[in-house]
């Protein structure tokens, strides 16, 4: 099989930098939430990416209780949903999403329900029927919990699946699992994924006629070169 090519039985979806380019949104209400804290809006955001609210809260102020984090990301959470402005599909995510859409799939995301729907619609995504949301888990990536509950979700073993990721958390939780991945964007990069692509105009997807699929990178080579 070509080295830029992973086979696989079903896909493991992240959405924040993988399907939907948030940033916008991201940069603008947590530099404000770090300000508000006396951090560095820089150190937050290096951190924020693939996490829920509440543990990049937890990992920038460790002493503050667990309780507060929750609460204040409640808030957070609630201003997100509100505010989609600049909020924008990743190029190729449409035609990504089209290709996919018969095929085993499940959305594995950080966002609550509220969030990824606001984000996937105001981007012009389609929600996956198979969502595992903050709803579903115990524990933020990079803990694989979202992605070992989507796997199971589709009847199909961690290892048979591919994960597409954009962040360091997401990628951790994806491997944690035993999930290999396809990194998404300039953040991914750094973090070794199995492929990587700009954007998900790089990809192709192509049954078999063995009941599996196959996840080609137009790159011919694998982000670890």
């Amino acid at each position: 099989m070509p080295e830029n090519t992973l086979t696989a039985r079903a896909l493991l979806l992240d959405m924040d930098g993988t399907l939907v380019n948030s940033d916008a949104v991201v940069e603008r209400l947590w530099r404000e939430w770090a300000v508000g804290h006396g951090l560095d809006p820089d150190d937050a955001l290096r951190v924020v990416h693939g996490r829920q609210g509440y543990a990049t809260m937890a990992a920038l102020l460790p002493e503050r209780p667990m309780e507060l984090n929750h609460a204040e990301n409640a808030v957070m959470l609630a201003r997100e949903t509100a505010d989609v402005e600049g909020v924008v599909p990743v190029p190729g995510a449409p035609a990504f999403m089209g290709a996919i859409e018969d095929l085993p799939h499940a959305l594995v995301t950080s966002a609550d329900e509220a969030l990824a729907r606001a984000r996937m619609t105001a981007a012009g995504l389609r929600m996956p029927v198979v969502r595992v949301t903050a709803e579903s888990v115990g524990a933020s990536k990079p803990h694989p919990e979202g992605f070992l509950k989507g796997a199971a979700a589709l009847g199909v073993a961690p290892a048979e699946c591919i994960a597409f990721e954009d962040s360091e958390a997401g990628i951790a939780a994806a491997r944690a699992a035993g999930v290999r991945v396809v990194g998404v964007g300039p953040r991914a990069l750094p973090h070794s994924p199995d492929l990587h692509v700009d954007d998900l105009r790089a990809l192709t997807v192509r049954s078999t006629p063995h009941g599996t699929f196959q996840v080609t990178a137009s790159a011919p080579s694998p982000a670890t070169t």
